[in-house]
């Protein structure tokens, strides 16, 4: 009921424009170092990240998984703290931290109460240049790397049919090159490979400070130049030149078979272009057609004809995400219902969709779908850690702090005609791949 009562207090004071900017404060230190400064008092804590313009795709042929193996690497220590005490001095001092590694960019970051902040600092840019690696560290981490690619990768038929389906669908990106890396690349990398995209790569003149909570962006900056000021650049840090998509010329087709498949779907993905510094319209729109073919179940295009009047589906949706250095993918999706074999399923998709395209977009769905979208980036607020993630993965995927505010009322401002014209440009067979998860290769073509 309380969630309830703030959405119609969100209808009532933002229905559709005068969302509030995020109270945001940027600055560069003289070696290049960005920082973002998102004040939020509310709570005396506060989210200290440091995001790196490198990700996988980023990586040189042969040594996929190289840049998540040194995420890994990053918390085996330095000369002023050893292996693992990074952690237990945030944790002993009541906070957490993490890492992640994306295809554009690596991150880390803690949560801690905000007079903990210097410190916070002090330990990451330590570490920004001073990691100390031994061959056993690699080896060990290695290892713990491809038990984990064995755990969430190889024992899971849902992501090697995604691994498989992304391998296709980019001809030359390395974005159809997992994350994780190939297995047989990853068991070769070594010290010197770590090290190496370690020295060219974590310096200053990458990275990007983002703090968001209760805090002085004057303070912040002065700590930062404290902290990370003194720390020299890179010289091997060069504009990012990464292998890009050649026209594509005929759709694929791709059939996976496993018997540890649960539920058998269908899926397709397109090509589609990203979200671009001041140009975001077409990912809008597009991000506003996902929405109006799958989003929100079965008040959804798909979700109302498969779901709750064919009743032939026990999912059907749509999902784009433009935020993305190069090009991305825009995809839809059936779950069949039992005894509806994958060709039905596709061919009702497909149905569905030619449908749509000659019916158009319903004035009253995407007047809904623009509200909604405005009251969940509005609760999205109340997350400072969500908040830092937001301007931390767009600043590394080419996007500005502008872009980043502006996209809440370009979203409000795409049309049923943009969204038409999205649709007639991302539906192109020639540039997608459909798949098949199946339990068995003669599992049923009804």
């Amino acid at each position: 009921m309380r969630r309830l009562a703030v959405f119609f207090f969100v209808l009532l004071f933002f229905p559709l424009a005068g969302y509030a900017a995020d109270n945001v404060t940027t600055f560069t230190l003289e070696n290049g170092m960005d920082g973002v400064v998102i004040r939020d008092t509310r709570a005396p804590v506060v989210t200290h990240m440091v995001w790196y313009r490198i990700g996988a795709a980023d990586e040189v042929p042969g040594k996929s998984g190289l840049a998540h193996l040194v995420e890994h690497l990053m918390f085996k220590g330095t000369k002023a703290y050893g292996p693992g005490e990074l952690s237990r001095i945030v944790a002993a001092n009541g906070g957490s931290e993490n890492a992640f590694t994306s295809f554009d960019y690596t991150g880390y970051f803690q949560r801690v109460a905000a007079d903990r902040l210097g410190l916070m600092m002090q330990l990451e840019a330590d570490r920004m240049r001073g990691l100390i690696l031994s061959k056993k560290d690699v080896t060990t981490e290695r290892s713990v790397v491809l038990e984990e690619r064995s755990t969430r990768t190889d024992d899971n038929p849902g992501a090697l049919f995604s691994e498989q389906r992304n391998a296709a669908l980019y001809l030359n990106s390395h974005y159809g090159i997992p994350v994780i890396g190939w297995r047989h690349e990853v068991e070769k990398l070594t010290r010197e490979d770590a090290l190496a995209f370690y020295h060219k790569y974590y310096a200053p003149n990458n990275a990007i400070l983002v703090v968001a909570g209760d805090v002085d962006p004057a303070k912040v900056k002065a700590m930062a130049e404290k902290y990370y000021g003194p720390i020299a650049p890179s010289k091997g840090v060069k504009r990012r030149n990464r292998p890009s998509e050649p026209p594509q010329l005929a759709a694929r087709r791709l059939f996976f078979s496993d018997a540890r498949v649960s539920q058998p779907y269908v899926i397709r993905t397109y090509l589609a272009p990203e979200r671009n510094a001041g140009a975001q319209k077409q990912a809008a729109a597009l991000t506003m057609l996902a929405e109006v073919l799958g989003g929100n179940g079965i008040n959804s295009v798909l979700g109302r004809a498969l779901q709750l009047k064919q009743k032939i589906a026990l999912d059907a949706s749509a999902f784009y995400d433009g935020l993305s250095l190069d090009k991305t993918s825009f995809g839809v999706f059936v779950v069949p219902a039992k005894g509806v074999g994958l060709q039905q399923a596709e061919d009702a998709m497909d149905a569905v969709i030619a449908q749509f395209m000659k019916d158009g977009v319903d004035p009253a769905q995407l007047k809904r779908i623009k509200t909604q979208i405005r009251a969940s980036q509005i609760y999205g607020r109340d997350s400072l850690q969500g908040l830092a993630r937001k301007y931390g993965a767009a600043l590394t995927s080419g996007l500005t702090v502008k872009d980043v505010q502006d996209w809440p009322d370009i979203l409000q401002a795409v049309s049923a005609d943009d969204i038409m014209a999205a649709a007639k440009m991302v539906f192109n067979r020639k540039q997608s791949v459909t798949g098949w998860l199946m339990r068995a290769d003669n599992e049923a073509q009804k």
